[in-house]
């Protein structure tokens, strides 16, 4: 079956319609991302995050959208860029600045650090350095939950880059050959680290990529988080009733560089600029309030309560101990 370009399906053959409530915690998702975000950057200049980041800011709607559609006892695997993958999933804010600082209350104990946030308990499997190392893991669990026989599913989320390693083709084919509930979710923010995609991949829309392997796909907006949650949740459906593997292509704009050391000079201003007009968060914001849902006033207040959330969190988790260094590291370590 040839790939699918556009967007998903009608709403009314979403399986769950989103109701004002769910909006309006989108929104919330969002932005306590954000805010979550921009304090890991003053936790850095602070000097309280150790080792390197890698920031979300501008990928808020793929996180939350996808997460709307799951269940908790859904299988989530993503990479370095997770943060939000893991806050979208209900982790913790101050267990996951307490990792991040490297400290006993982190969700790992400390041992893990940004690039490695894991909750078992809410299906974050893992989080991964390196790129596409997730995706033969995704496929794992896709296999766990299909003979388990209890209609979960198992989403893999990726960058662009990743969509030129083995190990997604081999994810890929596999999936689809024995029809695993898997979704593949794609952030084309169309930078693998400082390259641009058009120097490594020979087209921009990597929806194409399904065709090769005659994978259900859809290419959505990636900054219209109610796109992202209609084509999550009708894939989540489908894997659910043994329909197999879906690829869904988010395109979306990271609004910082790589990491924290990267200035981003390598991109063209205007196209940081257009993007930056589009920004997922104030889209959704100005959508919310054309519909009645949501007015200026609190928009500022739901922003401003969730910013001093974060700050107090992270306050909290600078607070907490230091690992101790005759722990059994080994038992908090798996592969």
């Amino acid at each position: 079956m040839a790939a699918r370009k556009k967007s998903p399906k009608p709403s009314n053959q979403v399986p769950n319609p989103l109701t004002d409530d769910d909006r309006l915690e989108l929104f919330r998702s969002m932005v306590g991302i954000r805010e979550f975000e921009e304090q890991v950057q003053r936790s850095y200049l602070e000097g309280l995050v150790h080792g390197t980041t890698h920031l979300c800011n501008g990928h808020e709607a793929v996180s939350s959208g996808v997460a709307q559609a799951l269940r908790p006892d859904d299988y989530v695997s993503y990479t370095y860029r997770g943060h939000g993958h893991c806050l979208a999933r209900g982790m913790d804010m101050e267990a996951a600045f307490a990792e991040l600082f490297g400290r006993v209350d982190g969700v790992c104990g400390g041992i893990g650090g940004s690039m490695h946030l894991t909750d078992i308990d809410k299906g974050l499997i893992g989080a991964f350095g390196i790129v596409g190392g997730g995706l033969p893991v995704a496929v794992g669990a896709g296999l766990s939950a299909q003979l388990a026989n209890k209609e979960q599913v198992s989403v893999s989320f990726f960058g662009d880059g990743a969509a030129n390693i083995g190990a997604f083709h081999e994810s890929m084919n596999i999936a689809q050959v024995w029809k695993l509930p898997v979704l593949f979710v794609c952030e084309n923010n169309l930078y693998g680290e400082f390259t641009r995609i058009n120097h490594t991949t020979p087209y921009e829309d990597l929806v194409i990529r399904a065709r090769g392997y005659a994978m259900e796909a859809v290419q959505v907006d990636g900054n219209d988080v109610e796109e992202v949650y209609a084509a999550a949740s009708i894939a989540a459906m489908r894997a659910r009733g043994g329909g197999g593997p879906t690829f869904i292509e988010a395109k979306t704009y990271r609004h910082r560089g790589h990491s924290r050391t990267d200035p981003a000079k390598y991109r063209d201003p205007a196209e940081v600029e257009e993007w930056l007009k589009r920004d997922p968060i104030t889209l959704y914001r100005k959508d919310l309030i054309a519909r009645g849902l949501l007015d200026a006033k609190t928009a500022d207040a739901i922003v401003a309560e969730l910013q001093s959330e974060a700050k107090a969190a992270a306050d909290r988790a600078a607070a907490s101990e230091w690992p101790s260094a005759d722990q059994d590291f080994m038992a908090k370590t798996f592969a």
